[in-house]
């Protein structure tokens, strides 16, 4: 009777552990991950009874080369290949409409954005997706500084400033966080579900759950709280809002295979030349990253 016992207790552990799965990045020195980013962002604010819209739409190309591994983490290095991106206002019409690759010599705007391209940035990954460092950030926003064509210091460091909050190494590390930062230190099974968060402008609390998982992918769901707090030198932002993920990532390399985002954030924005009056404001986005066959 306690053979029965021991039996049926090992068969129920061992069933046990065969569903349970260690999903995490599991990458080989000289990988390649070419990454098509697609953005479309509309904030909606409303003046004085009138509604003033604005869309921002990116297009971007990433690279995520791996240069070395330790037990626990990668060194990857990370560069732009491609980057576009137009600003519409239904009051001002077409704001920017640059495109990395098509710079024109007379213009500055251009010039600035064409010099990131095939710039790498070092980051250091965990086998979970967290970004634990990140280098190269500084430099990449002096080569962007410096084509902008200003040449007093004053004018260098105000626009080296301005970089710094988009192309940063902190800026960066929390941008690409959004796109790696996906898995739980543990084994799971389906139905299971594991939290994280990120910081930034757009600081958000994840949760994440596993709904299937095949020979080749995984398939994830996430949900978050997110907080996007802006402070510029005219104007402050203050929204709260959610994010919905769904995510299919590959079982081999963890790499993503596809990744879409939506998120909803309302609040208000307030300018310095209004005083303390409060603008309500929305902004609605979707971002889609998609893998692409090398």
């Amino acid at each position: 009777m306690k053979k029965i016992s021991y039996l049926l207790v090992y068969l129920l552990i061992n069933t046990t552990l065969l569903g349970q799965s260690r999903i995490q990045y599991n990458l080989s020195l000289d990988d390649v991950f070419t990454i098509k980013q697609d953005a479309n962002q509309i904030i909606t604010q409303e003046i004085d009874g009138a509604t003033h819209e604005i869309t921002n739409m990116l297009q971007g190309i990433l690279e995520f080369r791996v240069k070395g591994d330790t037990n626990n983490t990668y060194a990857i290095n990370v560069m732009f290949k491609d980057l576009n991106l137009k600003m519409t206002s239904s009051i001002q019409g077409e704001l920017m409409n640059v495109k990395a690759k098509d710079f024109e010599e007379d213009d500055a705007q251009s010039k600035i954005f064409n010099s990131l391209l095939d710039v790498p940035i070092q980051i250091i990954l965990a086998r979970t997706g967290d970004i634990l460092e990140v280098s190269g950030g500084d430099s990449l926003v002096s080569i962007m500084a410096k084509a902008s064509g200003l040449e007093d210091e004053f004018s260098l460091n105000m626009m080296k400033k301005s970089l710094e909050k988009e192309f940063g190494s902190e800026a960066l590390s929390n941008s690409y966080k959004q796109l790696t930062f996906l898995y739980p230190d543990t084994s799971i099974e389906v139905g299971d579900s594991w939290k994280n968060e990120y910081t930034g402008k757009l600081q958000a609390q994840n949760t994440w759950t596993l709904n299937e998982i095949t020979e080749a992918s995984a398939n994830i769901e996430g949900k978050a709280l997110v907080v996007m707090d802006v402070v510029e030198p005219s104007s402050t932002m203050k929204l709260n809002g959610t994010q919905n993920s769904s995510v299919i990532t590959d079982i081999t390399t963890g790499f993503v295979k596809k990744m879409t985002v939506h998120g909803l954030a309302e609040g208000f924005t307030t300018l310095t030349q209004m005083g303390d009056q409060e603008i309500p404001t929305t902004i609605k986005s979707t971002i889609i990253y998609e893998l692409i066959e090398n």
